[in-house]
């Protein structure tokens, strides 16, 4: 059996390189994108660009199996994944292990029966089986530790979160150990693998790649720093 470790090393370099093809992730850190915040940001991740190729649905179904069975995860009863990125990929998976399959909003719906969480059962909620949550990005996290608490307060037992990929952010990192009970988060592709991978195919350049080094560690504070304050909305 793979370990962990293992599986990140062989699938994160894959995965990076089919998010550089495909414009999933894109790195310019000379002419930073503005994100939704206002912030300047020298990355841009578009997980839904791996829908595009059958293979590398594969490839992300195929690693997330592998971490199931690292991580000892045989007594999973429901895939979950988050509206709307994650649902491809928790469907992928949840086929793959013959498991039920349910998605969670990032609120209830204002009409018709109000669900938040489709595809449980009758009785509405999930009956204290262990859920494995799917999530395409994670970024602060914050919104994937909605999911969790949504799945919680529907009686499921969730303290696994699988992700595409992550910018490695602390403060996501604290959010998940702050639940309680705390949920464990695992990614294919983590931002060292993505940055080394990047730099190893010429993507980026020496310089480039210590200013995407820098900015991981201080996200907030890198475009002002070099330049690009951030643009109030």
């Amino acid at each position: 059996m793979k370990t962990l470790q293992e599986i990140t090393d062989y699938y994160g370099p894959l995965l990076a390189k089919a998010a550089f093809e495909l414009g999933a992730i894109k790195l310019s850190p000379d002419n930073p994108f503005t994100w939704v915040s206002g912030y300047r940001m020298p990355i841009y991740n578009d997980n839904r660009q791996f829908l595009a190729k059958a293979a590398n649905r594969a490839l992300i179904c195929d690693a997330f199996a592998d971490m199931t069975d690292a991580l000892g995860l045989g007594d999973i009863d429901n895939i979950a994944g988050t509206a709307t990125a994650g649902i491809p990929h928790s469907t992928s998976l949840a086929d793959r292990l013959k498991k039920p399959l349910t998605y969670v909003r990032s609120a209830s719906k204002d009409h018709g029966m109000g669900h938040q969480i489709e595809g449980l059962k009758k009785a509405g909620d999930y009956e204290k089986a262990n859920v494995l949550l799917i999530e395409d990005l994670i970024s602060t996290g914050s919104s994937s530790i909605k999911a969790v608490e949504a799945v919680r307060a529907a009686n499921g037992i969730c303290n696994t979160c699988f992700a595409i990929f992550t910018y490695g952010f602390k403060k996501a990192e604290d959010a998940f150990a702050a639940l309680d009970p705390k949920c464990d988060m695992y990614t294919i592709l983590s931002y060292p693998i993505m940055l080394k991978t990047a730099l190893e195919t010429g993507y980026v350049t020496e310089s480039q790649a210590k200013s995407l080094a820098e900015w991981r560690e201080s996200p907030f504070e890198w475009g002002a720093n070099h330049g690009w304050p951030k643009e109030e909305k």
